[in-house]
């Protein structure tokens, strides 16, 4: 297993993980759109690819204040064997590497597994209230 950045010939494969993965994100959150807009901005999407096969991603940013970890994903039957933790680590030091010195994530109130394992790799949960608004449909 390998953790390596996107390439171009890599969108179908992500898709079809966060499709697995993400099954009732929202509309506006499909995957194609987002690769699409991510790569006009920036290439910090990292994948961990095992027998040519995409097992898990990260997409990562950074606007110059803080970075932010987006739709971190592995296959669920990879799940449990450190794939997450070397792609979010991967993701850090990119992140760390463009002078970034904290990094936010934003995961479901109820998704308890996942806090488990954010909180394992040191993010702890801060006062703070999240909003948002979809400016088109």
């Amino acid at each position: 297993m390998k953790i390596r950045r996107f390439k171009t010939g890599d969108k179908q494969a992500l898709i079809d993980l966060w499709d697995t993965v993400f099954r009732d994100d929202p509309p506006h959150n499909e995957p194609s759109k987002v690769i699409d807009a991510k790569l006009a901005v920036d290439d910090l999407i990292y994948v961990a690819e095992n027998d040519g096969r995409v097992i898990g991603a990260c997409m990562a940013g950074y606007d110059g204040h803080r970075g932010w970890l987006y739709a971190v994903a592995v296959l669920p039957e990879n799940r449990h064997s450190s794939i997450g933790r070397q792609l979010v680590e991967t993701a850090m030091q990119a992140l760390a590497e463009l002078g970034c010195i904290k990094v936010n994530l934003q995961i479901r109130s109820t998704n308890t597994e996942v806090a488990a394992f954010y909180r394992s790799l040191g993010f702890s949960v801060e006062d703070r209230m999240s909003m948002g608004m979809l400016l088109s449909s």
